[in-house]
């Protein structure tokens, strides 16, 4: 395995003067690997079916001489005006019929039969051109896909399409959708129109289909392209640059024809960094294939953001590890040089506006340094934790769906926030997780699978999670759990609905809590070995037996005595319902005492502002240990390991300076 460093680079934006400079510094950096031309099309193109190639080629060659080889990324994130001249209804309409400005970015339909054209024109003139330079090793498609609705007549008459498709009589379409409230129900699929804001006002059903089809119509344009170059160049690696958590495209969908998942990882927003955020967004990248991932774009700068916060020294190098930690093949700075014009003018990069090395440009070429160390000990490795979290995408696009009038989510949380609330437990204990799509993925793998809102359920997801906790499997459940079905209706049985069996109980009432109020929830001192006080917000459910220990009881509020958490013995696992959203704290007594029963061990002993990650191969473990403390902590090892970076063999209490990193390899 070669690791994947280098930097996001726009020779075009410079004069061409420059470009062996840039290179010379760039093999100083040792990169080996740039991301080139993903918003070029106008200078590839710069008029209909005229192509200028020559440009690209002489910059792939001044890298390749230093050693560099490239990531093309194709254009089409970007189009040229000519083509908007040509073509004004390639650019996507807005919810109030008004189409998206030209001098911009990602404002194309795609579903437009001109702009698919176009597509498949530039995507292929590229591939054929570059097919066998030995300088490309793969293509990253467009750019950053995102879900921005369209409401031209293409969507519309493509969205009444997929309609017809999955339900193929438009009175099934009638009685899943619940039509008949408002006096909505069809006679001909020519009378379906797609939801508009206020979506509160609007069907759940129809709004979660609307989103479903918008979703199949970014993965179907990204495989238009994907397709294409398997084609002409099958030896290429093929990836696309995701964000993340952002949730409102099926991530697992999106890279399923990928190679490779890679993501933009930009942890500065703000004076503070949310770490466990960050991890949890790098953890669900590499779930997606359940393999080694490439961070495509790393924050090197300032990012265009208020009062733009630089990152502290040591940062860059930090944010690097964390990503390597947590699996990451590859990593690439965005973005070289902070460029002087345009809409990016203060998102800076390695170098500053003037192109002058200074303080970051050596902290990168310490990292580096410090990767040619640690790159033999990480090949063939991965993090292979044995916790879980069920990541359905629906689930959560029918979350947001949850509106009250006014448009106010019901439950007053976010659309991770039942999730985050659960991983910065685990977090804080230095446990790794993976994300599953229960439709498709092994859960038997893992001791504990939490499942942070599965409001939507079906047959196919219930039936695995049941077979999960029969089979042995820890399976934690939190409130709204198969309150819907899967298209978007509530369900007619009592809650949790076909999993009241597996949890051992029943759902007897739910109250929101509003006005920032909570609920107290002590747990069951016999069970946890001390008494535990803990609080939830936003939502609280009485539980009823059917089988099932209470393992907590509400100690406030109109729910006062009544169970609050249950714990049922289902075959040979156990499945654990909590009846409302708790806090992180209230979280980590739940599962310091679910990691002993479950034999899962931490990879280090917590401590605050400290992550602690391991990459597994047949060799040996190497253990990342990330100080995010502006002061040196203290680190106790019970066993020797090899201290990567500094070398020598290390035991027992070993320091870890602020704002830096220990690598250490065990053989065991």
């Amino acid at each position: 395995m070669v690791f994947i460093f280098g930097v996001d680079y726009y020779p075009e934006h410079w004069p061409r003067s420059r470009w062996d400079i840039d290179a010379e510094l760039m093999s100083e950096l040792c990169f080996n690997t740039v991301r080139l031309a993903e918003f070029s099309w106008s200078r590839i193109e710069p008029r209909d079916g005229v192509y200028d190639f020559g440009w690209l080629d002489e910059a792939i060659d001044i890298l390749a001489k230093k050693g560099i080889r490239v990531i093309l990324g194709t254009p089409t994130a970007a189009p040229p005006p000519w083509l908007i001249r040509k073509y004004p209804d390639i650019l996507r309409i807005d919810p109030n019929g008004i189409r998206a400005p030209a001098g911009t970015r990602r404002n194309y339909c795609p579903n437009n039969p001109n702009y698919i054209m176009h597509t498949k024109r530039i995507v292929e003139r590229m591939a054929s051109h570059y097919k066998d330079n030995p300088h490309i090793i793969g293509w990253q498609i467009d750019n950053e896909f995102g879900i921005d609705p369209c409401y031209c007549d293409n969507c519309i008459e493509a969205f009444r399409s997929w309609l017809r498709e999955k339900y193929r009589d438009i009175d099934l379409l009638n009685k899943f959708w619940g039509s008949i409230f408002w006096s909505q129900e069809y006679r001909d699929w020519g009378e379906i129109q797609p939801p508009k804001p206020p979506l509160d006002m609007q069907n759940p059903s129809l709004c979660l289909d609307w989103h479903r089809f918008m979703n199949d119509s970014w993965v179907s344009y990204q495989k238009i392209q994907v397709n294409i170059i398997r084609r002409i160049a099958p030896h290429h690696i093929v990836t696309h640059n995701l964000m993340g958590l952002y949730k409102e495209l099926d991530y697992f969908k999106l890279a399923e024809p990928l190679d490779v998942v890679s993501f933009d990882y930009y942890p500065k927003r703000s004076l503070t960094v949310d770490y466990a955020r960050g991890a949890m967004a790098h953890d669900v990248m590499r779930s997606l294939k359940k393999k080694g991932y490439w961070v495509m774009e790393l924050q090197s700068g300032a990012i265009k953001a208020p009062m733009a916060p630089i990152p502290k020294p040591g940062e860059i190098r930090l944010w690097t590890f964390q990503s390597v930690a947590r699996g990451a093949d590859g990593i690439l700075y965005f973005r070289w040089r902070s460029c002087r014009f345009g809409a990016e003018e203060y998102w800076h990069g390695i170098l500053d506006h003037d192109g002058i090395p200074r303080r970051r440009f050596s902290e990168v070429k310490k990292v580096s340094e410090d990767l040619r160390k640690v790159a033999p000990y990480i090949e063939g490795t991965i993090v292979k934790p044995e916790i879980a979290f069920t990541l359905v995408y629906d689930s959560i696009w029918a979350w947001d769906l949850e509106l009250t009038y006014g448009g106010r989510n019901y439950y007053g949380l976010g659309s991770w926030d039942p999730a985050l609330d659960v991983y910065r437990a685990l977090y804080s204990r230095n446990l790794p997780v993976d994300f599953v799509n229960p439709y498709r993925d092994d859960l038997s793998r893992y001791r504990i699978v939490f499942a942070p809102p599965l409001i939507l359920m079906d047959k196919h997801i219930e039936d695995r999670l049941r077979s999960y906790v029969s089979d042995g499997g820890i399976l934690v459940a939190v409130p709204r759990t198969g309150v819907k079905d899967w298209n978007n209706v509530i369900v007619d049985s009592t809650l949790p609905g076909g999993l009241s069996d597996v949890f051992g109980i029943n759902l007897e009432e739910y109250t929101g809590l509003p006005d920032e109020s909570r609920v107290y929830v002590e747990m069951d001192e016999a069970i946890f070995g001390k008494k535990v006080v803990g609080s939830g917000r936003c939502w609280a459910e009485m539980l009823a037996s059917r089988g099932a220990d209470i393992i907590a009881y509400y100690r406030s509020g109109i729910y006062d005595g009544r169970p609050a958490i249950a714990m049922n013995r289902y075959g040979r696992g156990i499945a654990i319902y909590i009846g409302s959203f708790l806090d992180t704290s209230s979280y980590i007594p739940l599962i310091d005492w679910l990691i002993r029963i479950a034999d899962v061990k931490p990879i280090l002993h917590p401590l605050d502002g400290v992550e602690a990650i391991e990459r597994i191969g047949s060799e040996g473990r190497v253990v990342f240990v990330l100080n995010y403390n502006e002061n040196s902590v203290s680190i106790h090892l019970e066993e020797e390991y090899l201290d990567i970076l500094a070398g020598g063999s290390v035991r027992g209490d070993i320091g870890v300076d602020g704002l830096d990193v220990k690598i250490l390899r065990s053989s065991s």
